[in-house]
């Protein structure tokens, strides 16, 4: 019954079109318009620094999960190294033409044994370790680096061994428990952002592995969080993989917790056309539009709401959130895109830097830290490159330029502890090669280095080719009906 009302709902708002789009099935996908303004001599600037802080991790972090830029060593999430920054640096070193640098982590990917003792973070481990390995395969289409991503696929599968089909927040690598933060016995509360954010990689292994279970499971969970969203189509904040119950505040919003959630519905159909994803994607962003739109003293934002009422509670922002205009410009909605992302920059030039946390209705910031996060800059990439408007270049200027005044080191680059003081944090998360520098090198490089129509990024910014999927090979290798 429920896919019957799905594909139903699919038919009946799925036939909106927007200028310039284009179709992959029946989605909506804009493309880049050519021609559009490179900045080569800025390009190479990236590029050094690139080489530059990839030097630094090799020397004093490798093996290690981040490096450490002020006190020159490395440091682990858990208590067992998963040198998750080389999962994440390989397609930017690839994209860059770094190839000996990324021909390195290669091997070491390949040397690796998942066989550890330790919990690890579902969600995190899936974009970064999963999502890079899948990169590396979509790139070299070696046999054994898909191995290698199958192994640890394998390793996480457990998680989603619940009454709901949702992951536990965490799993053992060696024995496939599942637990929390602190060790076996919780976990069963995750966030919507953790209990859904897997179509797009485990769509990726399904397709290059010819097994459906990742990508069933993956859909399973992802549809557990839809049919539990509220009459007015909104879900929360915070599950119980066990009960299916909200738990806590029943806030809905864009920031870290739910975003990716939303990310992962627009971009897996790109490559797997699923019309029941679609329809869950169609009326995802109906919602959205209606109830978290909020235009507040010239500027445009996507607010925290009651998920029940559609009101809004708390006219707050983070910095995650700085993603949605380029799934926004992506999907055809450039008109929004264009408010969102000026309000983004609006902000951005208060501090030259965006606080984690920001109370635009009270003008005041809530969490002043910043890890040199991407989103903006992502979305000022697609936007330049969607429209052609050389405002989006410019702002991506001046990122590169603010970035560089305050967290610059002698090694690469640092955290700060508060954008005001820009008082130094002594930490480079591993999303900076990934996805920070990565935007920042495209966005100036130019289309005859890098085509944006020729990919789809993942969350973490792996970026995988789309003419490498194939619309009706997808249906049957991922189980689709």
């Amino acid at each position: 019954m429920l896919r019957g009302v799905l594909i139903l709902l699919l038919l009946v708002i799925g036939g909106c079109s927007h200028q310039q789009g284009v179709q992959s099935g029946k989605l909506q996908v804009l493309r880049a318009r050519p021609g559009v303004t490179a900045s080569p001599a800025l390009a190479r600037e990236v590029k050094a620094e690139m080489q530059r802080s990839w030097q630094a991790y090799r020397k004093y972090a490798w093996g290690d999960d981040v490096l450490l830029p002020l006190s020159a060593q490395g440091f682990n999430w858990y208590e067992s190294s998963l040198g998750i920054s080389p999962y994440d640096a390989y397609s930017t070193l690839k994209v860059m033409g770094m190839d000996k640098e990324a021909d390195e982590v290669r091997t070491y990917a390949l040397e690796m044994d998942w066989d550890k003792d330790v919990y690890v973070q579902v969600f995190e481990v899936n974009i970064r370790i999963l999502g890079g390995l899948l990169a590396m395969y979509d790139d070299s289409q070696d046999p054994a680096v898909l191995a290698k991503a199958v192994d640890f696929a394998d390793r996480l599968l457990p998680a989603f061994d619940s009454p709901t089909g949702m992951p536990y927040h965490s799993v053992n690598l060696r024995t496939g428990k599942t637990a929390g933060n602190k060790g076996e016995g919780e976990g069963r509360v995750v966030n919507v952002a953790q209990a859904a954010t897997y179509l797009f990689e485990f769509g990726i292994l399904s397709y290059y592995s010819r097994d459906p279970k990742y990508y069933q499971a993956a859909k399973r969970a992802t549809m557990a969080v839809f049919e539990r969203r509220s009459e007015i189509g909104l879900p929360g904040e915070n599950i119980d993989v066990e009960t299916g119950e909200w738990v806590g505040t029943r806030w809905h919003h864009l920031q870290a917790g739910v975003d990716s959630y939303y990310e992962y519905l627009y971009k897996s159909l790109i490559l797997f056309p699923d019309a029941e994803i679609q329809a869950v994607w169609q009326a995802s962003i109906s919602a959205i539009n209606q109830y978290l739109a909020d235009d507040f003293e010239g500027h445009r934002f996507y607010t925290i709401v009651d998920m029940d009422s559609g009101k809004i509670l708390k006219r707050s922002v983070s910095l995650y959130d700085a993603f949605f205009p380029a799934i926004q410009a992506l999907s055809g909605d450039v008109q929004n895109a264009a408010k969102n992302q000026h309000s983004w920059h609006w902000m951005w030039q208060k501090h030259h830097l965006l606080p984690t946390r920001y109370h635009y209705g009270e003008d005041r910031v809530e969490y002043a830290n910043s890890e040199l996060n991407p989103e903006i800059i992502e979305s000022a990439y697609y936007l330049h490159q969607l429209t052609g408007d050389d405002t989006y270049l410019e702002m991506v200027k001046t990122y590169w330029r603010d970035i560089n005044a305050c967290c610059r080191n002698s090694l690469a680059f640092h955290a700060v502890e508060d954008v005001s003081s820009k008082a130094p944090k002594d930490y480079l998360a591993t999303y900076f090669f990934a996805e920070t520098l990565k935007y920042f090198y495209l966005a100036f490089a130019g289309q005859s280095v890098f085509d944006f129509n020729d990919c789809v990024f993942n969350t973490e910014a792996h970026n995988f080719r789309r003419d490498h999927f194939d619309a009706a090979e997808a249906k049957v290798r991922l189980g689709l009906k």
